[in-house]
């Protein structure tokens, strides 16, 4: 029987992929607000380098100009005004989680492995989908999920929301890096609306209460 050796491309997709995953598990642990920027400034480098290789091996000049935008708004544009937002309502600390950390630790593992072995059941054998990277992504956004859902404040609540749009990006260069530009920057577009929401909230709820928690919030629910 031939051994299916994997290429240097699919390699490092799982690597950055893999890279991905781990930056938001110490998201998801890390107490400071601050550090779940900068994390998430690395994890978005991450990604840009990935468009990088990917553009590289498979000839795909429009994603390099994708890497461009993914680099220039996710690891420059976004943690700047994350980074100034805080600096203007002087919170650092973020809300504390629903469960422990250990808990929360927990409850991400499962869903990453939940994530990961549901993508592996499909069966999916190509060399243009790479189904490893793929079932990572689809972990990222899970965690990403456990992130939004289990912290309770508006920032780590926003890094959570971009952070799963990493995990998105990841799965779209791997599976249909080959589509237009405007479809592929359409994405970043949606981050770019996403950012000026979750900006105009953290102002506005912290002017009133003076607190980013959003348990005040959950309580408003019917």
């Amino acid at each position: 029987m031939p051994v299916h050796v994997p290429s240097t491309t699919a390699g490092v997709e799982d690597v950055v992929a893999v890279l991905v995953l781990l930056t938001e598990f110490a998201m998801l642990r890390g107490p400071l607000l601050r550090s779940q920027v900068r994390l998430y400034a690395f994890q978005s480098l991450a990604v840009s380098v990935l468009a990088v290789v990917v553009a590289a091996t498979r000839h795909l000049a429009d994603i390099y100009a994708l890497a461009g935008l993914s680099f220039v708004l996710k690891v420059v544009i976004v943690p700047a005004v994350m980074t100034r937002l805080l600096r203007d309502v002087d919170v650092d600390l973020a809300g504390s989680s629903k469960l422990g950390v250990a808990s929360s630790m927990l409850v991400a593992l499962a869903v990453s492995v939940f994530g990961f072995f549901a993508v592996g059941s499909l069966h999916v054998h190509s060399s243009l989908l790479p189904s490893t990277t793929l079932a990572v992504a689809s972990a990222v956004v899970l965690v990403a999920f456990v992130l939004i859902v289990l912290r309770s404040d508006v920032v780590s609540q926003a890094m959570g929301f971009f952070s799963l749009e990493n995990g998105v990006s990841i799965a779209g260069l791997v599976i249909a890096a080959g589509l237009p530009l405007v479809v592929e920057t359409t994405f970043l577009f949606d981050l770019l609306v996403a950012v000026v929401a979750f900006g105009i909230i953290i102002r506005v709820h912290h002017g009133r209460s003076r607190t980013l928690s959003t348990d005040e919030l959950d309580r408003l629910r019917g």
